[in-house]
């Protein structure tokens, strides 16, 4: 892909409607399949990469559980995503994904990518907001999609 697809904003791969708070899940399937529900109404899956996201958990086991309380939900590109996308699905509960040094996760991240190079840039940026502990803290205690989207829009505004 080119450079330019790289630089894509967090704001541009995560509309509000891929963003929800206070997701009830009763386990890490529920949870994923919350995530996977707002890629595919964003309009950047279908519900097909929803199952591939799970059956990747399945066969992978928990890897995606990447830092304390944060999953990201993923899988290969195919045919299922429709373009490059993210999704942010704050539990009202923290579940267990079966990590032992990151459970229980509170915060499961979708992402979904048309090739294996067009999100490289929008990861790399949540990988830096997301390592801001006092930022962290505010993107989990934030309580409308709103919020959220509000303190990405004022973390990427600081990076101009």
């Amino acid at each position: 892909m080119t450079a330019n697809s790289q630089q894509i904003a967090l704001l541009d791969a995560l509309p509000e409607t891929a963003v929800a708070v206070g997701v009830r899940a009763a386990d890490w399937r529920e949870a994923i399949t919350a995530s996977g529900d707002l890629l595919v109404a964003s309009g950047a899956t279908t519900d097909a990469y929803t199952a591939e996201m799970i059956d990747t958990v399945e066969r992978l086991g928990p890897y995606i559980v990447l830092a304390p309380g944060l999953a990201l939900a993923h899988s290969r590109p195919s045919p299922s995503v429709l373009r490059t996308g993210l999704s942010w699905a704050a539990l009202a509960a923290p579940v267990p994904f079966g990590h032992e040094a990151n459970d229980p996760v509170r915060l499961v991240i979708g992402l979904a990518a048309v090739d294996h190079d067009a999100h490289s840039g929008a990861l790399a940026k949540l990988a830096r907001m997301l390592a801001d502990t006092d930022r962290m803290r505010a993107l989990q205690d934030a309580t409308s999609a709103a919020e959220v989207r509000r303190l990405i829009s004022e973390y990427e505004g600081g990076l101009q």
